[in-house]
């Protein structure tokens, strides 16, 4: 298959869905280079939503096909406005289906939780870094409380609907 010439892999990665392309990309590097051309990406934006919204949404400047797509797919799942959202175990603060910051990992949490346990003390008796870490804890718990809450509504939402 790595021989093959950039034209053979064109042709068969547009036969490919933008999920099948997005796992293609996770085979090899060249699978990557090749599955993320800004062609492969334009014909399945404009597949999905038309080209009226192509020639609207173009990317401009440094942004790919595959950028705007993603950012579009995103909206239509979860909305315009500004919401925390979960995927995985991974929390993003997203508005207008852009992802604004990486909100953390419940992952990382329980680890740091885990590790942070014992408390630690400065020379004048306060426990500053063990302060902190216990109120970063307590902030991380209510975003992922309402990362969790969006997506549950967002379920109850689409069973209503059906």
């Amino acid at each position: 298959m790595e021989s093959l010439p950039f034209e053979i892999y064109m042709k068969i990665f547009c036969l490919l869905d933008y999920q099948h392309l997005a796992v293609a990309q996770q085979v090899s590097r060249r699978w990557k280079f090749v599955a993320s051309d800004d062609a492969l990406w334009s014909n399945l934006f404009k597949k999905r939503w038309g080209g009226d919204h192509a020639a609207f949404y173009a990317p401009m400047g440094s942004k790919s096909w595959k950028h705007v797509y993603e950012v579009q797919d995103r909206c239509d799942r979860i909305g315009v406005g500004l919401k925390i959202i979960r995927e995985g175990s991974d929390y993003y603060l997203v508005h207008q289906g852009e992802i604004q910051r990486y909100l953390g990992s419940r992952k990382n949490q329980e680890k740091v939780t885990a590790h942070s346990c014992h408390s630690e003390f400065n020379f004048n008796g306060e426990s500053s870094l063990a302060e902190e870490r216990s109120s970063r804890g307590i902030l991380d718990k209510i975003l992922f409380f309402i990362g969790d809450l969006e997506v549950a509504s967002a379920e109850a939402k689409r069973s209503r609907v059906i």
